[in-house]
């Protein structure tokens, strides 16, 4: 039997033993008042325990966790794309980097999770942490964030929202959860008022990441494009029926957007991941240098990581909000 293999065989056996194992055992989850179920991105999950060896696979869903007050209950995480924000620095620091970078099936069968969570479907491949339904065939559910999962009616606010409470549920922590997520929503609501102030008909371009000299920009489908909508403007993709395209910068420049938004990722290190050489390439362009946004520097600067969708993307909805009126300052 390959290494691989007895590493599932002994996943399989180990979850099989915690969930028949007596209440109070000292292996075991501890028990739940009652079954906890919900439904995560088309697959119903069911806990009867709460889990106590979590395993997140993207820095999002770790910073959920952590932001919900549960890293002792953290076997593990994996693909750090910046430094952890400062208020979970503290907490990041007591779980265990499996990877820091995407987490592959050999390593996560190895920490014995007793439940996995992503931001992203595509994490849950054959080649990457093994599939959902390779997963539960050795009885590990697994959770997939509802803002990957749109259903066409709640908007992604919402379904981040959803997450926290329901990742509440599973953990056994649904108060903390509902604190969150009402936090949250007064910061929404506080910026979708602001915008119901603001001048009308500003067009705003989302620039997230460059490589090798393209943009790739906020579609219709990325949380940007409601940012924009809650503070009262435009996304000037919103027609593009994708998260993050690859467009040119002739394209930008054409749809003449009144403020550019820059993605920061220095931390990640490739060329163009600064927010600063996004906007030295945009003012050394010849057809960008002559929009009104760069020559009037009407250019707001965020994290990456916070365009999108988690627990800090709130942050980044009130500072794109200040951000607007300093711009209008300006004026």
């Amino acid at each position: 039997m390959s290494h691989l293999a007895r590493l599932g065989t002994a996943l399989a056996a180990a979850v099989l033993a915690t969930g028949c194992a007596a209440p109070g055992s000292g292996s075991a989850p501890s028990s739940s008042a009652q079954a906890v179920a919900v439904d995560s991105c088309g697959k119903q999950l069911t806990f009867t325990a709460t889990p106590q060896r979590a395993v997140t696979l993207d820095q999002s869903s770790t910073e959920t966790l952590l932001a919900l007050g549960v890293q002792d209950k953290m076997a593990g995480t994996a693909n750090l794309k910046t430094k952890v924000s400062p208020k979970y620095a503290e907490a990041y620091a007591k779980v265990p980097v499996l990877s820091p970078k995407v987490l592959t099936s050999e390593p996560l069968r190895a920490a014995n999770p007793d439940v996995v969570v992503a931001s992203f479907k595509e994490l849950f491949t054959a080649d990457r942490a093994g599939t959902r339904d390779e997963l539960s065939n050795l009885g590990v559910p697994t959770y997939v964030s509802a803002v990957n999962c749109p259903d066409g009616t709640t908007p992604p606010f919402e379904r981040l929202f959803r997450d926290y409470e329901n990742l509440g549920k599973i953990l056994g922590v649904t108060d903390r959860a509902t604190q969150l997520a009402n936090e949250q929503r007064a910061v929404v609501a506080e910026v979708e008022a602001a915008g119901a102030k603001r001048q009308q008909g500003l067009k705003v371009a989302w620039v997230y990441s460059v490589f090798k000299g393209v943009p790739y920009v906020a579609g219709k489908d990325a949380l940007a494009s409601q940012m924009s909508k809650l503070a009262g403007t435009t996304n000037v993709f919103d027609d593009v029926a994708q998260e993050w395209p690859e467009v040119s910068w002739e394209e930008v420049a054409r749809r003449n957007p009144d403020v550019i938004v820059i993605g920061d990722l220095s931390e990640r290190g490739n060329p163009g991941d600064k927010a600063s050489e996004k906007i030295a390439m945009m003012r050394e362009h010849p057809v960008m240098s002559q929009l009104a946004a760069v020559r009037d520097n009407k250019i707001i600067e965020l994290p990456g990581i916070e365009m999108d969708p988690s627990v800090r993307t709130t942050d980044a909805l009130r500072a794109f909000s200040a951000g607007l009126d300093k711009i209008a300052g300006r004026g």
